[in-house]
């Protein structure tokens, strides 16, 4: 809950990159305001509705799907974030998508604000570092800085 210090901003990323990792938009959606606004590359979205939408085609689309998050910079109910996560498309090719988030809480501990940036890079199968299976990263798995990336 906010405000946060850089331990419980910590607690709160690895919470919503183990949701994320769920691929399940119930439970990610619910980690939202109702009302909730976001910024996600060039989409604009608000509310539950949207949000569920959004994170189902997402994840029908992006196959494969495993992300690491680590925290960047926290202050008061805001929290800076950068991820990466692999996945896989359509046509059995490789993507690892790099971004930012900003995120901005509402009192409750949910979410209500979040601004994503995020690119892509194509990349071989030999290339890819994020190999658990479906799920929650193991606690054991190298982080973002441990990777290099």
């Amino acid at each position: 809950m906010p405000p946060f210090t850089s331990e419980t901003a910590a607690q709160k990323v690895r919470m919503a990159e183990n949701a994320w990792n769920s691929r399940d938009p119930d439970i990610v959606t619910a980690a939202y305001t109702d009302d909730s606004l976001w910024r996600n590359r060039s989409e604009f979205l608000q509310g539950h509705d949207q949000i569920h939408a959004f994170l189902t085609a997402k994840w029908q689309r992006e196959r494969e799907y495993r992300l690491i998050k680590e925290l960047w910079a926290c202050a008061g109910s805001r929290i800076a974030v950068r991820f990466a996560y692999e996945w896989q498309n359509e046509s059995g090719l490789w993507d690892r998508s790099y971004g930012n988030e900003n995120w901005e809480f509402a009192a409750d501990g949910r979410m209500a604000r979040r601004i994503a940036s995020i690119n892509d890079l194509p990349i071989s199968p030999a290339e890819r570092l994020f190999h658990w299976p479906q799920g929650p990263r193991p606690v054991d798995h190298p982080s973002l800085t441990d990777l290099g990336l």
